[in-house]
């Protein structure tokens, strides 16, 4: 079955229906969010998967390759229990894909898009193509987990502490604590019901936010230090880079560099802020930012990746120059 319609009919509803026949079956269902996962996807997997457990699921959860959880995000229960990709099936009842804009975000778990019975898509960045059988894509929601806690409510899940902490942990990384616009009057209401279970919002947001190893300060020096300023392209672009091997240099995991964009994209003369992330195997992963004047899901899609008007990303294998090059000409209308 294919189903692609917006939040606020009955989208949620059938996908709902869906989840729960699996659930009354015992069947096994399989959840896994994007490659790297952040706060949104994670909790977005580990919070409908402890609802269909509770519904009587037998369920797995997984990411994609690189199987190691940062230790900003490690802590949120239900992390403990996943399990490496290559220990799920490779044809389960279900399949549900959390906060992947597309197909090649899920890496190697790609395949169980086709190969389970069912695939179900929850997911709220516009540049989603739309794949799998059931759709629950919705580019105005501010994360994946609001779609999630839709999910539950249709499940019949009532929200308790473990769930809410799964579920605030995504709603507050992707809306920047509130302070993006993409937050709305029913972001609050969620968060409102949230805090009404008890969770200790604080710890959530210090643990997400202000807490990273001593060697971040230096890494962060160095990277603000390179940055350069252009201010006659577009509206503005500030760019920097650094890479997993000079993360190592400063005792840093790689994971570490994704918070690099978050203090770039801050400088005011600048509407896009953009972050080179050198990898392991040579190529880069580049994290976009706009202060409101540019929609950088255009660029990165044209680049190969996708993401949100004001926060994407894409791949690249050329060098560092051509890279910026690139960014540059699409922002200047090339």
């Amino acid at each position: 079955m294919t189903i692609s319609l917006p939040r606020g009919t009955d989208l949620t509803g059938r996908a709902a229906a869906v989840l729960a026949e699996a659930a009354a079956a015992r069947a096994t269902v399989v959840l896994s969010g994007h490659v790297q996962p952040d706060a949104d996807a994670l909790g977005s997997t580990l919070a409908l998967a402890e609802g269909l457990r509770r519904r009587g699921a037998r369920v797995l959860t997984t990411f994609p390759d690189p199987f190691t959880l940062p230790a900003s995000l490690a802590w949120l229960p239900g992390a403990e229990g996943m399990v490496p990709s290559s220990a799920v099936p490779a044809s389960p009842e279900v399949f549900v894909s959390l906060d992947a804009a597309s197909p090649g975000r899920l890496g190697e778990l790609a395949r169980l898009v086709d190969g389970a019975a069912t695939s179900v898509v929850v997911d709220h960045h516009a540049s989603n193509p739309g794949f799998g059988d059931v759709r629950v894509v919705d580019p105005a929601a501010p994360a994946t987990v609001v779609l999630v806690a839709d999910l539950l409510d249709g499940l019949g899940i009532a929200l308790d502490e473990r769930l809410a902490t799964c579920l605030y942990a995504g709603l507050a990384a992707d809306t920047g604590s509130f302070r993006f616009g993409n937050t709305r009057p029913d972001t609050h209401d969620l968060a409102a019901r949230l805090l009404a279970t008890g969770i200790d919002h604080a710890a959530i947001s210090q643990r997400l936010f202000d807490t990273a190893p001593f060697g971040w300060l230096g890494l962060l020096s160095v990277v603000a230090g390179r940055a350069v300023l252009e201010a006659d392209v577009g509206a503005g672009l500030v760019w920097t880079w650094s890479s997993t091997a000079e993360a190592a240099e400063h005792g840093l995991p790689g994971e570490q560099l994704e918070a690099l964009v978050d203090v770039v994209r801050s400088t005011q003369e600048a509407d896009v802020a953009c972050v080179l992330k050198g990898q392991d195997d040579g190529s880069w992963s580049v994290s976009l930012r706009s202060r409101g004047a540019t929609d950088v899901a255009r660029v990165a899609m044209a680049l190969g990746g996708g993401g949100h008007r004001a926060a994407a990303g894409f791949p690249s294998h050329d060098d560092r120059e051509a890279t910026v090059r690139a960014v540059r000409s699409l922002l200047t209308g090339g």
